[in-house]
C-alpha cells in the first residue's frame, strides 16, 4: 500500500495547535513566577513547590517525566523493526511502584530532605554525596540531548524545517518556563502536556486501525510476519530482548529511574505526606502502563499499514525512528490538525522530561555543590537567582550535546544504554546505605566508581560496535511488494548490501543485552561496596539515626544495633551499682 500520493504538509491549523502548546507552557511559567515571588521560602518553593502540591498534577508530572519523546517515537519503531517482546516491559511497572512505596520513599520522607543526595551525606559522608550528585548530572546530560533530538526529528519529518533550528526552539521555550516558574510551572505544564500526549497517541492509534481495517487485521498482519512475541523464555543474556531481559532487566532500570533519581524524588517530596505520595505513584504506574501500551500498539498498526511497502527499505525515510511522524503525515490528508496534535504530543513529552531534568539538576547543583562552599548564607532571592542561572547554563550545554545524538543507534536502545551507565551505580549506592548497616563510606565510594567505569566501558564499547556493524540484531521481515516500480528498484539495491555484509562476533560483554546494564552496575556496587567495607571496618552505625535505613530492616536493627546493646549493658551496670550501694548502706 503506497500512500505517498496522499501525503500533505504542515498547514495553518497544525501550526496554530503547535504554537498554542508552546504559548500555554510559557504562560504557566510566567503565572507561577508572579504567584511565588512573595513566598518566604523561595528555595523550597522553587524546588518542591512548598510541599503543598496535590495528587493529580504530581501524578501527571511523574507520567510525563517517564514517558519522553523517546518512548513515543522509539516504542513504535521498536515494535515495527524487532517485534513486540519489549511490550512486556509493562509487567515490571507494578513491582517498581510497590518497591518504591515500601523500600525507598519512607526514608526520604522520614528525613524531610530537598535533595535525594543529601541522604548520602547523612548516611556516609560528603564525598559520597558529591559523587552521587555528579553521577546524576552526568546521567541527565547524557539523556536530555536525546530528549531534545526526538521532537526535532518528528518536526523535521512533518515540516522539513532544519532539525537543529527546531532543537533550539524547544530548548528556548523549556528553559524560559522552567527558569521562571520552578517546580510548580514544571508540574502544571507537565499536566497539560500529559493530556496532549495521550490525545495524540490515541488519535493516531484509532485512525490508523480504521485505515488498516480493524484490530483483527492489524494483529493478523503482524502475526504472519512473526512480530507478535511475548514469551521468549531463552535465558541467553546476549539475546537483545527476551521475557527475562525485558521484565527482570528493565525492572531495575525503571526502579533506579523512579526511586532514587532526584527528578522523581523531588516530585514525591512536593506532596504533604507519604500516603498521598504513594497514591500518586500508583496513579503514575497505571498511566505509564497505558501510554506505553498505546505506543506499542501504534507500532504494530504502522507495520500493518506499511506491510507491503516498507518506507525504510525504500528510503522514503532515513531511520526507523521517523516511522511514526511519517505515518501521521500519510494519515492526515483527511484529518485537519492531526500533524499539529501529534507534533505537539511529542514536543509535550520532550518538554516535560527536559524541564524536569533542568529543575532537578539546578536543585542538586545548588544544594550539593554551591551551598556547602558558601562562607556566608545568602538570601532566598540570591539562591533563587543562582538556580535560575544554573538552568540557563545547563540548557545551553544540552543544546550543544544534541549534535552527538544522530550518531547513536535506535532511540530506545541508545536511551536505555546511556541511562544504564549511571542507573546501576546510583541505585547500588542508595541500596547499600539503606539496606546494609555494615556498609561504610569507603565501600560506597569505591563500589560506585568501579561500577560506573565498568558499565560506561560496556555501553560505549557496544555503541561503537553497533556503529561499525560488528554487532547486529536480527530484525523482523519487511516487504516492498506493494510499492511502485521506482521504489522497488531503490529497495533492491539496499537489500543486496545488507545481505552481503560480513560480521564478526565481538567481545561477549558488547553482545550482552543493554537491559542488563543496570543489573551489572547495581550488583557490582553492592558486592564491591560490602567487600571494601569488610576490609576497612564496618560502618559505626550505632552513631546514626534509624531513619537512615529502610523500614523493612528496622526489626533487624532493633535486635542487632550495638547502641541498644550498649544502653542495655549500661542500664544493667547502673542497676548493679545501685544494688551494691543499697546493700552497703543497709549494713550501716
Amino acid at each position: 500500500m503506497d500512500m505517498t500520493e496522499n501525503r500533505r504538509s504542515f498547514d495553518l491549523i497544525d501550526s496554530v495547535v503547535f504554537i498554542g502548546l508552546l504559548g500555554v507552557s510559557a504562560l504557566v511559567g510566567i503565572y507561577q513566577y508572579y504567584a511565588s515571588r512573595k513566598k518566604v521560602d523561595a528555595v523550597g518553593e522553587y524546588l518542591v513547590g512548598g510541599q503543598k502540591m496535590s495528587i493529580f498534577p504530581i501524578s501527571m508530572s511523574l507520567i510525563a517525566s517517564y514517558v519522553s519523546g523517546i518512548a513515543m517515537l522509539g516504542l513504535p519503531a521498536e515494535m515495527y523493526v524487532y517485534g513486540t517482546q519489549l511490550w512486556c516491559v509493562v509487567i515490571a511497572d507494578t513491582f517498581v511502584s510497590i518497591t518504591m512505596a515500601i523500600v525507598y520513599l519512607p526514608v526520604f520522607y522520614g528525613l524531610r530532605i530537598t535533595s535525594s543526595y543529601e541522604y548520602l551525606e547523612l548516611r556516609f559522608n560528603r564525598v559520597v554525596r558529591l559523587m552521587g550528585s555528579v553521577i546524576f548530572i552526568i546521567k541527565m546530560l547524557l539523556y536530555i540531548p536525546l530528549v531534545i533530538y526526538v521532537p526535532a526529528l518528528a518536526f523535521n519529518q512533518a515540516t522539513g524545517m532544519d532539525l537543529y533550528t527546531i532543537a533550539l526552539l524547544v530548548c528556548a521555550v523549556c528553559i524560559f518556563y522552567t527558569t521562571l516558574g520552578g517546580l510548580k510551572a514544571v508540574v502544571w505544564t507537565d499536566t497539560i502536556q500529559t493530556v496532549m500526549m495521550f490525545g495524540a497517541v490515541i488519535a493516531v492509534a484509532i485512525l490508523g486501525t480504521a485505515r488498516v481495517g480493524g484490530v483483527a487485521e492489524v494483529w493478523k498482519r503482524n502475526d504472519d510476519t512473526g512480530r507478535i512475541e511475548f514469551f521468549n523464555m531463552d535465558p541467553d543474556p546476549t539475546i537483545r530482548h527476551t521475557f527475562w531481559t525485558v521484565v527482570v532487566g528493565n525492572y531495575l532500570n525503571w526502579l533506579a529511574t523512579c526511586s532514587v533519581n532526584q527528578a522523581m524524588v523531588q516530585r514525591c517530596l512536593a506532596m504533604p505526606n507519604l500516603k498521598k505520595s504513594n497514591v500518586a505513584i500508583m496513579i503514575m504506574a497505571v498511566g505509564i502502563i497505558s501510554i506505553v501500551s498505546l505506543c506499542c500498539y501504534t507500532g504494530i498498526v504502522i507495520f500493518a499499514a506499511f506491510y507491503d511497502c516498507d518506507p525504510v527499505t525504500t528510503k522514503q525515510i532515513r531511520k526507523p525512528d521517523q516511522l511514526l511522524p511519517y505515518f501521521v503525515m500519510e494519515l492526515s490528508h483527511t484529518i485537519p490538525g492531526l500533524p499539529g496534535l501529534f507534533v505537539s504530543g511529542v514536543f509535550s513529552a520532550a518538554l516535560s522530561t527536559m524541564s524536569t531534568g533542568l529543575n532537578s539538576m539546578s536543585g542538586v547543583i545548588y544544594e550539593d555543590m554551591i551551598k556547602p562552599c558558601l562562607r556566608k548564607p545568602i538570601s532566598n532571592v540570591g539562591a533563587s537567582r543562582i538556580m535560575k542561572a544554573t538552568v540557563v547554563i545547563i540548557g545551553a550545554i544540552c543544546v550543544g550535546l544534541v549534535f552527538m545524538v544522530e550518531k547513536l543507534s535506535g532511540l530506545i536502545q541508545a536511551g536505555k544504554s546511556l541511562s544504564g551507565i549511571t542507573a546501576g551505580p546510583l541505585l547500588g549506592i542508595f541500596t547499600l546505605g539503606m539496606m546494609f548497616p555494615m556498609a561504610n563510606s569507603m565501600g560506597a565510594l569505591v563500589g560506585g566508581l568501579i561500577s560506573l567505569n565498568l558499565v560506561a566501558w560496556i555501553s560505549f564499547g557496544t555503541q561503537a560496535a553497533i556503529s561499525s556493524g560488528s554487532v547486529y540484531f536480527p530484525v523482523k521481515p519487511v516487504s516492498v511488494e506493494g510499492c511502485s516500480e521506482l521504489l522497488k528498484s531503490t529497495a533492491g539495491n539496499l537489500t543486496m548490501i545488507v545481505e552481503t555484509a560480513v560480521r564478526e562476533q565481538p567481545f561477549f560483554l558488547y553482545r550482552m543485552s543493554y537491559l542488563w546494564y543496570t543489573w551489572v552496575g547495581f550488583l557490582t556496587t553492592i558486592l564491591i561496596g560490602l567487600l571494601v567495607s569488610w576490609f576497612t571496618g564496618p560502618s559505626k552505625y550505632s552513631r546514626t539515626d534509624k531513619r537512615l535505613f529502610t523500614p523493612i530492616i528496622h526489626g533487624l536493627l532493633r535486635s542487632k544495633n550495638p547502641q541498644k546493646a550498649n544502653e542495655a549493658e549500661l542500664a544493667r551496670m547502673t542497676s548493679d551499682v545501685s544494688d551494691t550501694i543499697t546493700q552497703t548502706s543497709s549494713k550501716y
